[in-house]
């Protein structure tokens, strides 16, 4: 590589050609694939589901194409106790933390990245004392020279073809995945708060129903007690009444266990330890069904969901990746300067005469490296391939997610419709049956089988209940939970550029940083 310093009147046009081509950005430039124009939901359009006769859970809800989702979708519940820990989570669950953390680094590689469109200069400084041989010198004695020198250097690597805006581009995009990746957390803590919510309701709702039945099955195990030392029945018929109650009492513990689990699931959401429970209930005649709920139309949907947007974040990197590596192929230019002093005594740095400089420019342009930088490149076009499959198979979950949320909800309206018929009926005859029993008119048999049909019939229409609840909020989740309508993502994940900044006084001292780096519990 031949040194152009001495050769001043060649940097001008060198200067001027690297201007000519900064505008030049090898490389593909990015364009999100679009949607398929005839991708839907499905081939037939829901617009209402059944309607239950009862209160909880039991209204019609209505399907609103092209209706906005709220940021605060949650509220929709009507529930302030379920508003109150959704907003706790946010603020303490270590999920969030982490990938704010992860945003925020990533917007300082970004900061960092584009560092490397300035000049970068440093200041040396330097003193040498050394005694020379006065024999080589040709000198009586051997004297002691002091050299004290002082420099200021500046490099800078014009970004004539691009790379360095590609490789900007790369770390941007990077940040825009870990800022939807924030947004794919926020969404799913709160769905699954939401979720958790739903779960002890029909937890609770299913300990009552049993505790209920219990009671049912025990006063009705005192009237065949009664009836026994009547002499009106035998053994046998309080037998299979103790055995029957018995049973219905080893499902409890298995409902309480449940209960207590899904208790310590929601404080491990909230970023409490088990024992921090401060004794928050819910039931589901305390959470209201969202009776409108919107459905976005189909080519929104990629630009609502978290998961699609991160996996377009992650193919724009994967096209910018194609450009730093064509970059790589081509000459690469730099220009160096040096502007000092140089004396022998640090009082007359500076001084006239003192003065010293040096200004290079350079070209460097890769001719044999065996294959390697041309097989990058191939490497960079697979990765962008690989990432463009699975953004299309992204978008394809996300209608699937949608889909499939549409047909439940429409399933578990008309599953909990049957259910609470079921239930009523079964209630009916359970009621006929004990008063035929009493009269003698029915074996026991009919009476514990009519028992048995009712306590299922509750614990089934529980769970339709719960399942319409569930099945709502996981259509809010599959439309991705209305993250443009919030404005609640912490402004410092975003960082800040700062081109001069050094290391604060804490990060110095090292007993000032060990206080700083102790995580807090």
């Amino acid at each position: 590589m031949r040194d152009i310093s001495r050769r001043p009147h060649l940097l001008a046009p060198l200067s001027l050609l690297c201007i000519a081509l900064a505008g030049c950005t090898v490389g593909p430039d990015f364009k999100r694939p679009e949607v398929p124009a005839n991708a839907d939901y499905s081939r037939e359009k829901l617009t209402a589901t059944a309607q239950a006769d009862i209160d909880a859970g039991g209204a019609a809800q209505r399907l609103i194409a092209g209706m906005d989702i709220p940021g605060q979708w949650w509220t929709l519940f009507r529930s302030p106790t379920l508003n109150a820990l959704v907003e706790e989570a946010l603020r303490a669950n270590p999920d969030v933390s982490a990938a704010q953390a992860a945003l925020r680094q990533a917007n300082e590689l970004v900061y960092a990245d584009q560092a490397s469109l300035f000049p970068s200069v440093n200041a040396n400084a330097s003193k040498t004392r050394e005694k020379v041989s006065g024999v080589t010198a040709g000198l009586p004695e051997s004297p002691i020279l002091t050299v004290s020198s002082a420099s200021l250097n500046v490099s800078y690597a014009p970004d004539v073809f691009g790379g360095t805006r590609r490789q900007i581009e790369s770390t941007t995009a990077q940040a825009e995945y870990e800022r939807f990746q924030l947004e794919a957390t926020y969404l799913t803590l709160t769905a699954n708060v939401v979720n958790t919510a739903i779960s002890l309701a029909s937890a609770r709702d299913q300990v009552a129903a049993t505790e209920t039945i219990i009671r049912l099955q025990s006063d009705q195990l005192d009237v065949l007690q009664a009836q026994r030392r009547l002499g009106a029945i035998g053994d046998s018929d309080v037998l299979t009444q103790q055995t029957a109650l018995a049973q219905t009492r080893a499902t409890l513990p298995p409902l309480q266990k449940q209960l207590a689990q899904t208790r310590n699931q929601l404080m491990a959401y909230l970023g409490r330890f088990p024992n921090q429970d401060r004794g928050e209930a819910f039931n589901l005649a305390s959470l209201h069904l969202p009776e409108e709920l919107p459905v976005s139309l189909p080519s929104a949907i990629v630009g609502q969901r978290p998961d699609v947007r991160s996996a377009q974040a992650q193919l724009h990197q994967a096209s910018a990746n194609i450009g730093v590596a064509v970059a790589n192929q081509l000459p690469q230019f730099s220009i160096t300067g040096s502007l000092g002093s140089t004396a022998a005594s640090g009082t007359k740095l500076f001084s006239a005469g003192t003065g010293v400089w040096s200004l290079a420019g350079a070209i460097a342009q890769p001719i044999f490296d065996a294959g390697a930088l041309e097989h990058r490149k191939r490497a960079a076009v697979a990765a962008y391939d690989e990432s463009a499959a699975r953004y299309r198979g992204t978008v394809i979950t996300a209608f699937q997610d949608v889909a499939n949320s549409l047909r439940a909800l429409e399933a578990d309206a008309d599953a909990l419709n049957q259910q609470v018929v079921a239930e009523r009926s079964a209630q009916a005859n359970l009621d006929l049956v004990q008063a035929q029993f009493k009269l003698g008119a029915v074996a026991y048999i009919n009476l514990l089988n009519a028992q048995q049909s009712y306590q299922n019939t509750v614990l089934s229409r529980v769970k339709a209940q719960a399942a319409r609840y569930s099945d709502t909020t996981a259509l809010f989740q599959a439309l991705g939970g209305g993250w443009w309508n919030r404005t609640d993502v912490d402004p410092a994940t975003k960082g800040k550029p700062d081109r001069f900044g050094l290391p604060t006084w804490q990060e110095i001292m090292p007993a000032s940083n060990a206080a700083r780096t102790e995580p807090n519990l």
